[in-house]
């Protein structure tokens, strides 16, 4: 199988080096970086910078467009499509009827769409276990469906169909358990940083409160802390002191014991 990629990010980076790995062959890659598409093809075997979105002469079978949501509508008002491809995004948040849409509005040539969303978070340079990360799978017909499959199976068995409101419901999932916890991890090290103590104090507890929740069926059940036991003059003390320093982050601070409060509350 031949791929073509549009964007040359994070995911990007790392999805055109696993698929070559497995065997699918990296055609070209477009990014309106340049160099951030020669720097990609450089880690692949022989595959082609593509200057700009015609890929009316692509070979390519799939062309994923990895760039963000934002970004799609106008790369769809440009981009020139071989016949008959499969055009695909990974997107967790984007539904596939925008992007049937689009092609209707955009396209003068015959193309199938759908989507190949991996539920990771992506960096370049950072190692990973592809095996490990889970695949959806949405596409408008069978055909296109079994092909993207075939892909995602080459670098992960943990592959499943996700239809668009599935996805949207992992993408914020997601959200939630990535971006804002490293979100509140990074507002835990400015804290420490400004009383000179070392956010490696910190680590072993992350740890061992990640470890919980994933051994858990349920994160709620091995809940810990002042919100959960209501323990609310030990919460005062720290509302007080966050509103002398970051008004900002006491907001949070009490917008989230609301909710542990909350939560536990109905628990009974």
């Amino acid at each position: 199988m031949k791929i073509s990629f549009v964007g040359a990010g994070n995911v990007a980076w790392h999805l055109a080096q696993a698929f070559e790995s497995a065997g699918p062959i990296i055609s070209e890659v477009y990014s309106r970086d340049p160099q951030h598409a020669r720097q990609l093809v450089g880690l692949l075997y022989d595959t082609a910078i593509q200057p700009d979105l015609n890929f009316s002469e692509s070979e390519a079978e799939v062309l994923l467009i990895a760039a963000s949501d934002d970004a799609l509508e106008g790369i769809m008002q440009r981009i020139v499509l071989p016949p008959g491809v499969i055009l695909a995004t990974v997107s967790g948040s984007h539904a596939l009827a925008d992007l049937q849409h689009l092609v209707e509005v955009y396209s003068d040539v015959p193309v199938r769409t759908g989507v190949l969303y991996p539920l990771q978070t992506f960096t370049k340079g950072a190692s990973m276990d592809y095996t490990q990360i889970p695949f959806c799978i949405e596409a408008t017909e069978e055909e296109t469906e079994e092909a993207l499959f075939k892909l995602a199976e080459s670098v992960s068995p943990h592959v499943q169909l996700a239809d668009t409101e599935e996805r949207r419901a992992l993408h914020i999932a997601a959200v939630f358990a990535c971006n804002f916890t490293n979100q509140l991890f990074s507002i835990a090290h400015d804290l420490l940083k400004e009383e000179q103590l070392s956010f490696e104090l910190l680590k072993p507890l992350i740890r061992e409160t990640t470890h919980k929740a994933l051994q858990s069926a349920d994160p709620a059940t091995v809940q810990t802390g002042p919100a959960r036991r209501s323990d609310w003059a030990t919460t005062n003390r720290h509302l007080n002191y966050l509103q002398e320093h970051h008004s900002d982050w006491a907001a949070m601070y009490r917008l989230l014991t609301e909710s542990i409060r909350e939560r536990h509350f109905e628990e009974g």
